[in-house]
C-alpha cells in the first residue's frame, strides 16, 4: 500500500529484467506498459485513441492464441481465456486500458506490450485469478506465445489500416455521390470555363461539379489498389524474419487463421527476413492518401474561389452559410468547410514526409520507426474520413448555383469564340471577340450582325448537348 498525493492508492508490485514498479491494482495492464507511461509523454496521444490499431492488436492475438492452442503449444483452457480476452479488446470495451503514448521507441514494443498484459489480466480474471498472477498465465510465455513485436506489430498495424481504410472509402463513395447529384442538379446551366484563371471556353456547372464526383470515384480505386499491398504480412516471422522462437507449424498456420479470424484475406511475404524491414507497403499507401488529400483539397480551393465575393468575387455558387465570418465585419461569411479540408490535406501531406523519412531511416533488419508511421498513417486516415463526412454533410449537399449570373456572363463572355472555331475559323473567332471587348456585345450578336451565323445557328450554339460539349453541336451546325 502507497499514498500519492495525500490519497491512498492500492498498488500492486510487478517485475521484470530491469527490476520491479508499482502498477495501480486496479490497472489491467503491467510493468512493461508503466515503464512505457514513464517514459515516452510525448504527444499526450494514447494508444487507445486508435480503435482500429487496437482492434487489430486484438485480432492478431486471437489468432496466435488459437493457433498455439490447436497445436497444444498452450493448455487449452489458457488459450480459450485468451481468445476470449481479446474479443473484449477488439470490441473497443477496455480502450482506456491502453495508455501507451502512440509515439514511442522500441519500434513498437511498448504496444505489443500493452496489448500482452492487458489481455492476459483479463484472462486471468476470467479464470478467477487476480490481475498480475502471471505465473498462471503469462504476458510473455503464454499471450506472446511464438510471436515477436517485430511480427506482431507490422501485422496489426497493417490490418488496422486496411480497417480503417474501410471507413474512408464509405466516406468518399457518399461525398462523390454528392458530388454527382448537385452535377445532375446543375445540368443545364452554362457557365465559362477557365484555365489559368482566364475564361476559355463554355461548359455546364453540371460538368464541373460531375468531374469532381469522377475524380473521387477515382480515387477510390486507387486507395484499394495501395491497400492490396497492406494484406501481405510476416506474422510467424518473429525477431528479424527467420521466425527462431516460433514453432515451424505455427508459422504455416498463423496467417490462415488471422484471415478466419480478421476476415480480411492475407497472404504471407515471399521472404519473411525481407519483409521484417521493408515498408514500401506503408510509403505506397501513404502516397495514395496523400493523392486523395491533395484532390479534396484542390476541390475545395474551387469551391472557395467559385463561391468568393459574393459581390466583388466570382460568386458562381453559394456555400451553406455555417458560422458567422468576423468579429468586426458584420454580415462576412467565410467557407468555413472547405477550409478545414485544405488544413486536412496540408497535414496528410506532412503525413506522407513523415512516413518517407521513417522508412528511409529503418537500418539493417528492422525498422525501429513503425510507430510513428502507424500514428502518421491512421491520423490520416481519421481527419480525411471526418473531413470527408463533414465536407459532405455541410457544405456540397446545400450548394446553390447564381444561375442568372451565370447565364448573363456565359452569354456576354468572348469565351464563345472559341465555339465558333470549327465554322469561321480561328482568324475571323479572334477578330469577333476583339470587337466584343471593345464593344461590350456578345460574341454570338456580333457574330450574327455582321452575317457570320445565321439565328438559329446561334441559337444552337448557345446550347450544349448532354456531354457538355459546345465544339460538338458547332460542328452539327455546319
Amino acid at each position: 500500500m502507497s499514498t500519492s498525493t495525500g490519497h491512498e492508492t492500492r498498488i500492486r508490485i510487478e517485475r521484470d529484467s530491469l527490476g520491479s514498479l508499482a502498477v495501480p491494482t486496479s490497472a489491467l495492464w503491467g510493468i512493461h506498459t508503466e515503464r512505457a507511461i514513464l517514459n515516452f509523454p510525448i504527444s499526450g496521444i494514447q494508444l487507445g485513441t486508435h480503435r482500429h490499431l487496437v482492434r487489430a492488436l486484438a485480432v492478431v492475438k486471437k489468432a496466435a492464441a488459437l493457433t498455439n492452442t490447436e497445436l497444444g503449444l498452450i493448455p487449452d483452457d489458457i488459450g480459450l481465456a485468451i481468445a476470449s480476452a481479446c474479443d473484449t479488446v477488439a470490441s473497443g470495451e477496455v480502450d482506456d486500458a491502453f495508455p501507451v503514448d502512440v509515439i514511442q521507441g522500441g519500434a513498437g514494443t511498448s504496444t505489443n506490450m500493452n496489448a500482452n498484459e492487458v489481455i492476459a489480466n483479463l484472462a486471468l480474471e476470467s479464470l478467477g485469478h487476480p490481475r498480475g498472477s502471471y505465473e498462471v498465465i503469462d504476458p510473455i510465455g503464454h499471450v506472446n506465445k511464438c510471436q515477436s513485436t517485430n511480427d506482431v506489430y507490422p501485422t496489426a498495424v497493417r490490418l488496422a489500416l486496411v480497417f480503417a481504410l474501410e471507413d474512408l472509402l464509405k466516406q468518399l463513395a457518399l461525398l462523390s455521390e454528392s458530388f454527382a447529384e448537385r452535377g445532375h442538379a446543375f445540368a443545364d446551366i452554362p457557365k465559362i470555363g477557365r484555365t489559368q484563371l482566364q475564361d476559355a471556353v463554355p461548359m455546364t456547372l453540371g460538368q464541373e461539379f460531375t468531374a469532381f464526383a469522377v475524380t473521387l470515384e477515382e480515387d477510390q480505386r486507387r486507395l484499394r489498389e495501395a491497400a492490396a499491398l497492406l494484406r501481405e504480412c510476416s506474422l510467424g516471422a518473429t525477431a528479424i524474419g527467420t521466425g527462431i522462437t516460433a514453432d515451424p507449424r505455427y508459422v504455416e498456420r498463423v496467417i490462415d487463421k488471422l484471415s478466419a479470424v480478421s476476415g480480411v484475406q492475407l497472404t504471407r511475404a515471399h521472404d519473411f527476413v525481407e519483409a521484417t524491414w521493408d515498408t514500401g507497403a506503408f510509403m505506397t499507401f501513404s502516397g495514395a492518401l496523400k493523392r486523395t488529400a491533395i484532390k479534396l483539397s484542390k476541390i475545395s480551393s474551387d469551391l472557395r474561389l467559385l463561391s468568393s465575393g459574393p459581390q466583388t468575387g466570382l460568386a458562381e455558387i453559394r456555400l451553406p452559410p455555417r458560422q458567422a465570418g468576423s468579429s468586426i465585419m458584420p454580415g462576412k461569411v467565410n467557407p468555413v468547410i472547405p477550409e478545414v479540408i485544405n488544413q486536412i490535406a496540408f497535414l496528410v501531406a506532412g503525413a506522407d514526409v513523415t512516413v518517407t523519412m521513417a522508412a528511409d531511416n529503418g537500418q539493417l533488419q528492422l525498422n525501429a520507426f513503425e510507430p510513428v508511421i502507424a500514428h502518421a498513417l491512421l491520423q490520416s486516415l481519421s481527419w480525411l474520413t471526418n473531413g470527408c463526412d463533414v465536407l459532405r454533410e455541410l457544405c456540397v449537399s446545400g450548394v446553390e448555383a447564381n444561375e442568372t449570373l451565370l447565364r448573363s456572363r456565359a452569354r456576354a463572355s468572348t469565351a464563345q469564340a472559341t465555339a465558333l472555331l470549327p465554322v469561321l475559323g480561328y482568324a475571323v473567332a479572334a477578330g469577333v471577340a476583339h470587337r466584343a471587348l471593345v464593344s461590350g456585345q456578345s460574341v454570338i450578336d456580333i457574330a450574327v450582325s455582321e452575317g457570320l451565323l445565321q439565328p438559329e445557328q446561334a441559337e444552337r450554339l448557345m446550347a450544349t448537348d448532354s456531354c457538355g460539349d459546345a465544339i460538338s453541336v458547332v460542328t452539327a451546325c455546319q
